[in-house]
């Protein structure tokens, strides 16, 4: 019979990835957390990774962090807290991408706006994500990748169509919910529309589990910051270790709309495996009704697909 030691060396990790050389990814919010340590395993493995970042400066201190990597390091400007970054970012892009991770995210932020006017987290989140796939779809030939979180399980977490910014009814992690309850929602919708226009592209999502990184250093509550500093110390796992469910997510064999997060239990940390998702984020015709409304929002589509072109016979 196998011992317990060998059963834990079947774990899946960072060092199971295939050799990525000659293949792009692009890795939003990638100058730290488990984006920087994303970005460090796929480099180690050979990829080009772009990190697409708000601040370049802080993006090329944390691509110099990178040790032994086999793959080309670029750093790359992008606020998706601001459409027009957004687009200055996708109308600058040349080239295929093979992988797209949408990884950046704030968490339980005070109340406040992006520079278009939307609630920071849900603007943040999910619309600068969605307008950013949206505008380099031509480009990607495997998949997307979008980070999202088990907070999409909050009590009550829905999107609230009715009021999205949730003006008069703001708190943190309500609207980090309804942010992260749409990625997943985000996902469902776009493997259907890939899937209808005959395109092999796949949309996945993954969640990290409780990993310590400084995305918790921004909550709003002085208490819940002190609650999770120690939460971190006692029950979450490093960057690295959050960092596989989305690597899983990027580089295995997995279908559309599949969701990694860790093997754990309460799927708070351990080896990246298929979760599952709440109730409120399986519902298509929600999925439906909230990119629609992503459009309006932000004014970008769904694209043609120009690799889906018929040829013409000679």
């Amino acid at each position: 019979m196998p011992t317990t030691q060998s059963k834990k060396q079947t774990k899946w990790n960072a060092g199971d990835i295939a050799d990525q050389t000659g293949r792009t990814i692009v890795v939003t919010g990638a100058n730290s957390g488990i984006g920087l340590a994303a970005v460090d395993a796929l480099a180690r493995a050979g990829a080009r990774v772009v990190l697409a970042v708000r601040d370049p400066r802080r993006g090329e201190a944390a691509a110099a962090t990178v040790r032994g990597a086999k793959g080309h390091l670029e750093v790359r400007r992008l606020d998706l807290a601001d459409l027009a970054s957004v687009r200055e970012f996708a109308d600058g892009w040349r080239g295929d991408i093979d992988v797209l991770v949408n990884n950046a995210g704030v968490m339980n932020v005070p109340e406040g706006s992006t520079k278009d006017g939307f609630e920071t987290q849900f603007g943040t989140n999910h619309l600068g994500h969605f307008a950013l796939t949206n505008l380099l779809l031509p480009y990607v030939r495997d998949r997307v990748v979008t980070v999202s979180s088990g907070m999409h399980r909050y009590p009550g977490a829905r999107i609230h169509f009715e009021n999205l910014n949730l003006t008069g009814e703001y708190t943190p992690m309500a609207a980090y919910a309804q942010s992260k309850l749409a990625n997943l929602l985000f996902t469902l919708e776009l493997q259907r529309r890939l899937t209808e226009a005959g395109s092999r592209v796949r949309a996945l999502a993954a969640h990290p589990g409780w990993a310590s990184t400084n995305l918790q250093g921004h909550d709003a509550n002085a208490l819940r910051r002190v609650a999770m500093q120690v939460g971190n110390r006692l029950f979450a796992q490093d960057d690295k270790g959050g960092a596989l469910p989305t690597l899983y997510a990027a580089t295995q064999d997995l279908p559309g709309v599949s969701y990694v997060g860790p093997d754990g239990m309460s799927e708070m940390r351990g080896a990246p495996t298929l979760v599952g998702r709440s109730h409120a984020a399986s519902a298509p015709d929600v999925a439906r009704r909230l990119w629609t409304v992503s459009e309006e929002l932000t004014g970008v589509t769904f694209p043609q697909l120009p690799e889906l072109s018929p040829t013409v016979e000679a």
